[in-house]
């Protein structure tokens, strides 16, 4: 089947959080993190077979999703797991929110590099407990977190290192140098690292390849909690299918005793799913990112030419990170709703003067935001 990511689908009537949020409003989003294409063939049809079945009881863990799991980190990232690291989760921010629960005191930090993906945040601040940041510098047109900064500000009480990579907002993927730097950093002040690896499949840098934070030597391994999902990779985020992957049996218990209760099964349909999609959409997956490339060149090409703006091209991700820091406004992110583009506003990050873009669309639909970018700063300009 030929597949073609310029396919307009209408979301606007599906109960969309993406397409919702400006109903009835001339506003494109281009805000949260999914993409308006329809998901792998073989995923819409195993899906169909299996609701044809017309039964929706409890299920299990398909053995033959643990095998493919433990065979492409093996073959992708030369990861090597065993199957009963993997902790199957109904989605990634309650792993996000265990693993501070689990491991942080309510008198106690934890740190993350800032801006951040907002529920980074939320979680870290649950019940009293603490947020320190890292700051986010740009370094030969790339943003890396700079921990040689934060090493001076801390006081004994951080517990936690929460990592994103690739990073969102601002799409960095960590070469294996910089990684070291990260875990050496975290067994000097001897904290849990929790690594936010949704992305990683999702690598549009030619040459550039995904490392697992937990991959990098043993110290590593041993105090790694890894967050990955299919949910970006083929757009499967209402599902809700992700995982923890956590070598060390102490945090993997302590993760399991804090989420006893609390977090729900993964439903069988996003099992379904999740098989489907890592077994047989590799060849869509490859389509995708040369559309997605595509769409990060022209994204990036226009949003450097726009005055007042600035964006570093992402390395991975579908999202763009931009600086309207120079831009005679007040709020970047009203002045382009006004303007009829709905972008994720830079403020839940941390930075206020940025937005974030969400370039996962159909090319002319993200032409025709550029365009209506385009025309509200010229007024702005007047």
């Amino acid at each position: 089947m030929a597949l073609n990511f310029d396919l307009r689908v209408d979301r606007s009537h599906s109960d969309s959080v993406k397409w919702n949020k400006y109903h009835q409003q001339d506003v494109i989003p281009l805000w949260v993190a999914d993409t308006d294409f329809t998901s792998p063939p073989q995923v819409i049809k195993e899906l169909q077979q299996r609701v044809a079945e017309g039964v929706f009881g409890y299920g299990i863990t398909p053995p033959e999703l643990i095998d493919i799991v433990v065979k492409r980190l093996s073959a992708l990232y030369e990861w090597k797991i065993q199957p009963d690291w993997i902790v199957w989760l109904p989605g990634l921010v309650c792993g996000l929110n265990v693993a501070v629960r689990a491991n942080v005191a309510p008198h106690e930090s934890s740190l993350m590099p800032m801006p951040i993906y907002p529920p980074f945040m939320q979680a870290a601040q649950s019940e009293g407990r603490q947020c320190k940041s890292i700051p986010v510098v740009e370094q030969q047109q790339r943003w890396v977190a700079d921990f040689a900064t934060a090493e001076s500000q801390l006081d004994g009480g951080e517990k936690l290192l929460m990592l994103c990579n690739p990073y969102n907002p601002g799409g960095t993927v960590y070469r294996r140098n910089e990684l070291l730097q990260q875990q050496a950093f975290a067994s000097r002040h001897n904290l849990v690292v929790c690594s936010d690896e949704i992305h990683c499949d999702l690598i549009l840098e030619p040459g550039l390849k995904h490392i697992p934070f937990a991959s990098l030597n043993a110290d590593a391994e041993q105090r790694s909690i890894t967050l990955m999902a299919p949910s970006k990779t083929f757009n499967l985020a209402g599902l809700g299918a992700s995982m923890a992957i956590i070598p060390n049996p102490d945090l993997r218990r302590k993760f399991l005793d804090t989420s006893k209760g609390i977090v729900p099964h993964v439903n069988i349909l996003a099992y379904v799913a999740a098989t489907a999609a890592y077994r047989d959409g590799e060849a869509w997956l490859t389509a995708q990112l040369d559309y997605l490339r595509e769409n990060r060149d022209l994204v990036t090409s226009r949003i450097n030419a726009m005055p007042g703006l600035r964006m570093l091209a992402p390395e991975g991700t579908y999202l763009g990170w931009i600086d309207a820091s120079a831009l005679r406004v007040e709020d970047p992110y009203r002045f382009f709703v006004e303007a009829g583009v709905g972008f994720s506003g830079g403020a839940e990050f941390g930075a206020p003067m940025c937005v974030r873009l969400n370039f996962g669309c159909q090319r002319a639909l993200l032409e025709k935001a550029l365009d209506r970018m385009e025309t509200a700063l010229e007024r702005l300009g007047r």
